[in-house]
């Protein structure tokens, strides 16, 4: 992996997909260190989920090679749900390591505002099976579900989900491309500023949690997800360079080699033997520490698709960083934050970095490129001898799943 760019995440209703493919794969030519001609690539691979349903357009691979100058390199769309781009990083190092080619883009895209907020909840449910679709499952009522099933195995409770959101919101102000840029505090100090405004009675929290406990700041979405545990509607683009391992000095001295990548299926949350563990992310990263030669210990950081907050918990059990129900007493010690021996989204996560579907999976591996190459700034986390970073990207009602490790060598 020799370069790697990401546009903002956000709401952005006057862009388009081509915009934003176009700033990522902008931004990835700058960070190539010694450069590189566009002529050069030999495929692009992208991942996208819902462009067809939301912007009533698809053959999605096509029009972005178009838009950036490939034609007639070829280019594939690949489609996993939430993990779209997680899968097409896959096929890209794959298609490199099969020996056909030699100079991958890889890329993802999801353009999600231009539709209301229940267009977007029907359209993502399209992930589920068609059995939670007939019981009228939308993922904040999969996840309410999963989540009151862990606090009933293991004695948790909403204050350890808060945890996970306090957390997420103090690393997204560090992240200039986040869509949320703001801590729990910032957002009550906003609301106060405003009951001011209005002359309205000005709200008396003494802590970030008795704020999410206040049901009109933080009202409830599905028991027990509230607002604040939920991720957002996001538009945004990322991509990555890959190339053969011999060809690297030719574009960095700096390169980070793929180490280990793991995919996996599971079944859908009906069938499903334990509703706080998701089989396709404990296979996954099997197959992926298997190939590495690693195991959960050898992770100095890690991005994990935490699109509600519990399933930043259950992720890091999955992966084997906590052993199962420890993984809120982990985060309430803070050994998950920025400065913790176990950093977990820093880029501020799906929660609050924003969670355009297909591009999910490669701004993951964005924020772990940034972190192994010291290049994150303010949020870069204090580890020594910081080299070894992996990315789990989820899709659906945990139906596929990858998982990347990546290192500095």
């Amino acid at each position: 992996m020799v370069g790697a760019g990401m546009s903002p995440f956000g709401m952005f209703p006057e862009r388009d997909s081509k915009d934003l493919f176009t700033d990522a794969f902008g931004q990835m030519l700058k960070s190539v260190d010694k450069g590189i001609d566009p002529s050069d690539i030999d495929c692009l691979y992208v991942g996208n989920f819902t462009n067809d349903l939301f912007v009533h357009q698809s053959h999605w691979g096509a029009i972005l090679s178009d838009a950036l100058g490939l034609v007639p390199k070829p280019a594939t769309r690949v489609e996993g749900a939430c993990a779209s781009s997680g899968l097409a990083f896959r096929e890209g190092v794959f298609a490199i390591a099969s020996g056909f080619y030699d100079i991958v883009l890889v890329g993802g895209v999801e353009d999600m505002s231009k539709r209301t907020t229940g267009e977007v909840a029907d359209g993502l449910a399209l992930a589920a099976t068609p059995y939670e679709q007939r019981a009228g499952f939308t993922f904040p009522g999969v996840f309410g579900a999963i989540a009151t099933a862990y606090f009933d195995r293991y004695g948790a409770s909403r204050e350890d989900l808060m945890d996970v959101t306090i957390k997420s919101h103090n690393n997204a102000p560090l992240n200039p491309k986040a869509q949320f840029q703001m801590t729990i505090g910032d957002f009550m100090k906003k609301k106060i500023e405003r009951a001011r405004a209005k002359g309205d009675p000005i709200p008396e929290w003494s802590d970030e949690k008795e704020f999410l406990h206040d049901p009109k700041a933080n009202p409830l979405v599905a028991w027990p997800m509230h607002v604040f545990d939920c991720c957002p509607i996001s538009d945004g683009a990322a991509c990555v360079l890959l190339v053969a391992e011999e060809l690297a000095n030719r574009f960095t001295d700096d390169a980070l080699s793929v180490i280990g990548i793991g995919q996996a299926s599971g079944s859908g949350l009906h069938a499903a033997d334990n509703l706080t563990s998701f089989e396709a992310t404990r296979c996954a990263a099997e197959e992926a520490y298997g190939m590495a030669g690693l195991g959960p210990s050898d992770i100095q950081i890690a991005e994990v698709h935490d699109c509600f907050s519990i399933a930043e918990i259950l992720n890091i059990e999955d992966l084997g960083f906590f052993k199962p129900g420890h993984g809120c007493e982990a985060t309430r010690e803070g050994l998950t934050s920025l400065h913790g021996p176990k950093p977990i989204n820093t880029s501020g996560g799906l929660k609050c970095k924003g969670h355009p579907v297909g591009a999910t999976g490669l701004a993951q591996l964005y924020e772990i490129w940034e972190q192994l190459r010291q290049q994150a700034g303010e949020r870069q986390v204090p580890i020594d001898n910081l080299s070894i970073g992996a990315a789990h990207n989820l899709g659906g009602t945990g139906g596929t799943c990858t998982f990347t490790i990546l290192e500095r060598r």
